[in-house]
């Protein structure tokens, strides 16, 4: 069961730190190529989604010519710019719960007061207030360091 737990928060990392990270990074590629003035055509959209698989998912994986047309089928892409969101939020999600769980000074009642502020301020601001900058890397370096935690215990596990 703990291995079923931990994987799972694995795959939610990787499925929302890292993939939609990719995502994001195609949205832009794919952004400056049609500012550019040239055409977006299918092979344009496999191309540039193929070199991103390859880049983040590594040699280890192979990767079959269907999954290049994956892109084509992502309704998040006809939303600009909106994927990022997912691995930003979760970031800041597992910052805020790290401070909880570290029983820091304080940490519970901003959380609270993240919580009750209701969206009455700009996210970044009500994030800072409750000790989370999101303008600055170290939600992003917790998320991972916890994903390469959860990796050490499921090896162990397994």
């Amino acid at each position: 069961m703990r291995a079923y737990i931990i994987n799972r928060q694995i795959d939610d990392i990787r499925g929302t730190l890292f993939r939609q990270t990719m995502f994001a990074e195609f949205e832009k590629i794919i952004h400056a190529i049609e500012e550019g003035g040239d055409a977006l055509t299918l092979d344009v959209f496999k191309n540039e989604y193929r070199k991103l698989l390859e880049a983040y998912f590594g040699k280890a994986i192979a990767i079959d010519s269907q999954l290049e047309l994956e892109c084509l089928r992502i309704p998040h892409f006809y939303s600009a710019f909106y994927v990022y969101k997912y691995a930003t939020g979760l970031s800041a999600a597992i910052a805020l719960a790290q401070r909880v769980l570290a029983k820091e000074p304080g940490a519970v009642d901003a959380y609270l007061d993240f919580l009750k502020s209701g969206g009455s301020k700009f996210p970044l601001e009500t994030l800072k207030a409750a000790g989370v900058d999101m303008n600055r890397p170290e939600p992003v370096r917790a998320t991972i360091a916890l994903f390469e935690k959860r990796l050490g215990e499921l090896e162990q596990l397994l």
